[in-house]
């Protein structure tokens, strides 16, 4: 595979009446969701920019698989690819939102030198987005973003998107637009190999669990423990703004178990050989690019992008993998790579 490699600063960030709405407001939708649906695929360079906004809202309103909200792809310009393109000089460059701490996903490598480059999954998709945009796989700017930080930087046009292991799920298509799944997870269990837990079961009762604020896994947590299927005593209450933050938690006895998407916890596994992976994933989730809501031209482009990357046998989505994670995730793929994208209908 064809090294991309991009030596560049990171910038931290570091009663009764709601009744009669509540039905009000199904009769409402009812009403409205033949017109939501319609026939014929969306998408192509002519696609209508507004009207393919409009179906991604009301998309986002009724969401029901999140993985399949988004729009279908094109190689058109529009005025975000246009205002990036813009850009003058050195600031001539894609903005990306990117973890730097998570191991082969976007990180550091601590042994390769003084000026360590960013590296990993995530890293090699923001090059392939830069150089079908900008003809440059280098015009990146990465900025390091926590966890909970990731829909506020888009919303705020502090990034033009982030390539951050984000999960797409109904919540977030309220504040961002999602590109269609790159990548395919589910909630896993992390724990000392000495622990008593086994899993996602009745072990957990009475342990405290660590979760990174505004993540999947604590929403998740936070719903199972309200309708019964978690137990009534596990402690949610710690929360970290940097997932990784749980793995040191973790090491120092603060708490029980750490619940993260299954591929990071497979590779926090491995950079910690006194913990493991307890039982099987408890969900199926996938990450996308996400993307501020009004960026139509933005999300057909990455969605072009992914079609080809996931076609290109040579430097794409199976060559990340074998380069990036099969050492912590093994050699077949297929349990990782997403089905064939499906896209918003126009309206």
């Amino acid at each position: 595979m064809r090294a991309r490699r991009l030596r560049t600063g990171l910038k931290g960030w570091g009663g009764v009446g709601a009744m009669a709405v509540g039905c009000a407001l199904a009769v409402l939708f009812a009403l409205l969701l033949p017109l939501v649906r319609s026939h014929g695929e969306s998408g192509g360079p002519d696609a209508g920019h507004g009207l393919a906004h409009g179906s991604a809202t009301r998309a986002a309103e009724e969401c029901a698989d999140p993985e399949k909200q988004t729009l279908a792809p094109s190689g058109a310009d529009g005025p975000t690819i246009d205002e990036i393109r813009g850009r003058e000089g050195e600031k001539r460059k894609l903005i990306v939102g990117v973890d730097q701490n998570s191991y082969r996903w976007g990180y550091r490598d601590p042994n390769s030198g003084g000026d360590a480059e960013l590296e990993g999954f995530d890293i090699d998709l923001a090059h392939r987005i830069a150089e079908d945009i900008l003809g440059d796989a280098d015009a990146v700017q990465f900025k390091a973003i926590p966890t909970n930080q990731r829909e506020p930087a888009i919303q705020d046009g502090r990034v033009d998107m982030v390539v951050r292991t984000m999960t797409i799920n109904c919540a977030r298509l309220e504040k961002v637009a999602f590109s269609a799944p790159y990548f395919r997870t589910g909630q896993q269990l992390l724990a000392p190999k000495a622990s008593p837990i086994t899993g996602y079961d009745e072990s957990l009762a009475g342990r405290s669990i660590c979760t990174a604020a505004g993540s999947t896994a604590l929403s998740t947590l936070e719903q199972d423990r309200e309708d019964g299927r978690l137990a009534a005593d596990a402690d949610l209450g710690t929360t970290v703004p940097n997932q990784l933050d749980c793995l040191v938690r973790l090491q120092l006895g603060e708490v029980d178990a750490v619940v993260t998407d299954g591929a990071l916890a497979a590779s926090q596994a491995a950079q910690d050989p006194t913990v493991q992976l307890k039982g099987d994933p408890f969900t199926t989730e996938y990450y996308g690019v996400a993307m501020k809501k009004d960026a139509d031209d933005l999300v057909r482009r990455v969605n072009r992008i992914l079609e080809q990357w996931r076609a290109d046998r040579t430097d794409g989505w199976q060559s990340s993998y074998d380069t990036w994670l099969s050492p912590t995730m093994g050699d077949d793929p297929a349990r990782s790579e997403p089905p064939a994208p499906e896209y918003l209908r126009r309206s």
